[in-house]
């Protein structure tokens, strides 16, 4: 079953080229879904605090067809989609009037808090009837290319404006840090992102960031003082 929001697009979550950025398109889409479970009485933090359980975003991957402007009005659904094993399906779409603008798709895990071990998707009822599988353009598993040279780029800190309730980067944040790292005209180019989240970067980490430039867009990955992956990213550009 799909859940639709509607929403006006905010002046502040545009950038230097007056289009949203890749960040906040991504939180339109999980405000979203949080509030498809408020809708039905469930709040996920409660569920946290009661439950000792919390989604984390796996992977996600999203197709960006047009750019969205101050005050536009959109519409934004998503749904669940069939889900096995520890790996929780979801999609979105963000639409300008019958205008498609973005795409998604994701696979979340559903941890408990208190000893990290994985809930299965059989054993956790979210109560909403599922759509078809989403499916992006852009891949959602991404292979890193082993014969790259990863030049690093710089490092990042991560802050109080970085951090949720979980205590680490929140993954809406990424997409706008990649965009840190890359040249400002491909910023305006974006047509895609795939993200694959491996390990946490909590509040006062550091993390290296490195960065492939291809013809096509740009291979990243992040990773601590401790040689650890982080994350893995593709942008695609066009």
């Amino acid at each position: 079953m799909k859940y639709t929001e509607k929403y006006k697009v905010r002046w502040h979550d545009t950038d230097a080229m007056r289009k949203v950025r890749p960040s906040e398109l991504l939180v339109y889409m999980q405000e979203t879904a949080n509030r498809q479970f408020e809708s039905v009485g469930r709040d996920l933090d409660a569920e946290r605090d009661t439950k000792k359980v919390a989604f984390i975003l796996s992977r996600i991957s999203l197709d960006f067809y047009a750019p969205l402007h101050a005050y536009e009005e959109i519409e934004v659904d998503t749904f669940t989609c069939e889900s096995r094993g520890f790996s929780f399906e979801r999609g979105f779409l963000i639409r300008r009037g019958e205008e498609t603008v973005a795409k998604g798709a994701s696979v979340w895990a559903l941890v408990n808090i208190e000893n990290g071990s994985l809930l299965r998707a059989e054993s956790y009822d979210v109560e909403f009837e599922n759509e078809p599988k989403a499916v992006t353009e852009t891949p959602l598993r991404i292979r890193i290319p082993k014969h790259e040279e990863f030049e690093l780029v710089g490092k990042r800190k991560i802050t109080y404006s970085d951090i949720d309730y979980n205590m680490h980067m929140n993954n809406t944040k990424y997409p706008n840090m990649l965009c840190d790292f890359m040249e400002l005209d491909d910023t305006e180019k974006i047509a895609g992102m795939s993200l694959s989240y491996l390990h946490e970067a909590a509040l006062g980490d550091e993390i290296d960031i490195y960065r492939v430039k291809t013809d096509d867009g740009y291979f990243f990955k992040t990773m601590n003082k401790d040689g650890k992956v982080l994350l893995e990213a593709l942008v695609v550009c066009k």
